[in-house]
């Protein structure tokens, strides 16, 4: 197939293998420190983030948020709204463009910095030299950067025909009446916010002892909340043993002898890293996934390995971050990652987001924790939201350690929670920032003067 563009350079000062959030960024940060970039990708530009992940979900949860707020209250706001339908394959024109978009993009900026893009499969012949399978042409480099990304993961029962993945929904053509979802965790709550928003019979089973495991319970609770509103079958401390064909679906069988039945089942217990046999050939160390350091370095000099390869944190901004250090690295500079910040976000209805310690980590003796409900904002009244609540973290002399918010606008709002566990601020320096009014930022502001026991409006 090729190189999209071509340089016709000798020698790279760094191939890239994955043109995902972790591997584009890598190559453009090289370009901008004056390297000479070659990325091999062997399907589109933007990896599973946008082509299977982030950008799609997002897309179609944007449709099933707006359904949900004319279903649930355009007749509470005063809007006489009737006859409302919905056309699958529209929706899916707008997932599709979305994603269309952003690959562009990307594609765009390639260009832009002068990277060298190979549409093809990236084959590690050795530290120094990568070939496009396909083409057969070989790319000479001195360092090598692995960012080959995930695969969902399937295993026994589920590895049955007509099961889905994450990756399988994104071509669907109409709902089913009925689902069945296999893990409660963020892909299997962002899908059951979609598809219960268009009337589907959707079921959540959960093997850990709530849905969202790593997140506290109370967050947990409070999505379980919503999700039971809008019609979702929640089944915790539950394990499925056995999955078979039947005729119009599938039938589940829990461990208790329970048996489910359902349309259409989707796995979503996560994914697992794409470690190709000529990545393992290389020698590279190997655990749950390459091993680096926090500059990014495997056990073999010049070679890197960033994102989801590394079977570590696995959120595309991670790997993003991940491809800036390599790449400064790479030039000479000296960074190392810091991953005492890592925002996690949830696009579930209400939203969730969380930084830095959370409630179920720390000792209750030697931390502050403080929360400010959302039905104690006023501008969530006028929104007619009432589920949720920031909480803070903090320890006995005011310094922000985690915060964790349910709320609307929880995954824009998580920033601030973001910079003040990175730069270890106190609840009283982010107070003495103006909150603007009215807005759901003013629940975090709650949350912190909670911290010293004088919350105003609560």
């Amino acid at each position: 197939m090729g190189g999209v563009f071509s340089g016709g350079k000798s020698m790279y000062d760094a191939v890239i293998i994955g043109g995902g959030p972790g591997g584009y960024v890598c190559a453009i940060k090289l370009a901008q420190l004056g390297k000479r970039v070659a990325l091999v990708e062997k399907e589109a530009l933007g990896g599973t983030c946008t082509n299977k992940g982030c950008i799609p979900t997002k897309a179609m949860l944007t449709v099933s948020h707006l359904m949900s707020e004319i279903k649930d209250k355009s007749s509470k706001y005063g809007l006489k709204v009737s006859g409302v339908e919905f056309d699958v394959s529209s929706i899916m024109k707008h997932v599709e463009k979305s994603v269309l978009m952003s690959r562009k993009g990307i594609e765009y900026l390639m260009k832009k910095n002068n990277v060298d893009v190979f549409i093809g499969t990236g084959i590690v012949e050795n530290r120094n030299t990568v070939v496009v399978e396909e083409t057969g042409t070989k790319l000479e480099t001195k360092n090598l950067v692995l960012a080959h990304g995930s695969i969902p993961s399937v295993f026994p029962p589920f590895d049955v025909e007509g099961v889905w993945t994450s990756d399988d929904v994104f071509r669907l053509k109409e709902f089913p009446e009925s689902l069945l979802i296999v893990g409660g965790g963020v892909i299997g709550v962002e899908f059951a916010t979609f598809f219960s928003s268009f009337g589907v019979n959707v079921t959540i089973v959960e093997v850990a002892n709530h849905i969202l495991p790593y997140e506290d319970e109370d967050v947990a609770e409070e999505v379980k909340k919503s999700l039971k509103r809008k019609g979702v079958k929640i089944l915790e401390k539950a394990k499925i043993t056995s999955l078979n064909k039947i005729e119009n679906g599938f039938e589940a069988t829990l461990e208790t002898g329970e048996t489910l039945r359902a349309e259409k089942v989707l796995l979503a217990v996560g994914r697992k890293p794409n470690i190709p046999e000529d990545v393992k050939a290389l020698g590279v160390e190997i655990k749950r996934g390459v091993v680096t350091d926090r500059k990014m370095r495997t056990n073999i000099e010049g070679v890197y390995a960033i994102g989801d390869i590394r079977g570590e944190i696995m959120l595309a901004h991670v790997a993003m971050y991940e491809g800036i250090v390599a790449a400064k690295n790479i030039a000479g500079m000296e960074e190392e990652m810091d991953y005492s910040a890592v925002p996690n976000i949830i696009f579930s209805s209400p939203e969730v987001a969380s930084v830095g310690l959370k409630e179920k980590d720390v000792n209750p003796e030697e931390v502050v924790i403080s929360k400010f409900p959302v039905s104690a904002n006023g501008r969530a009244r006028t929104m007619l939201e009432n589920i949720g609540f920031v909480k803070v973290v903090a320890d006995k002399n005011g310094v922000v350690l985690g915060m964790s918010i349910v709320s609307p606008s929880a995954t824009d709002m998580i920033m601030e929670g973001v910079i003040a566990v990175k730069h270890r601020m106190k609840a009283e320096d982010l107070e003495k920032a103006i909150h603007p009014h009215p807005t759901l930022t003013e629940t975090i502001l709650g949350a912190l003067e909670g911290v010293s026991g004088k919350p105003i409006h609560l």
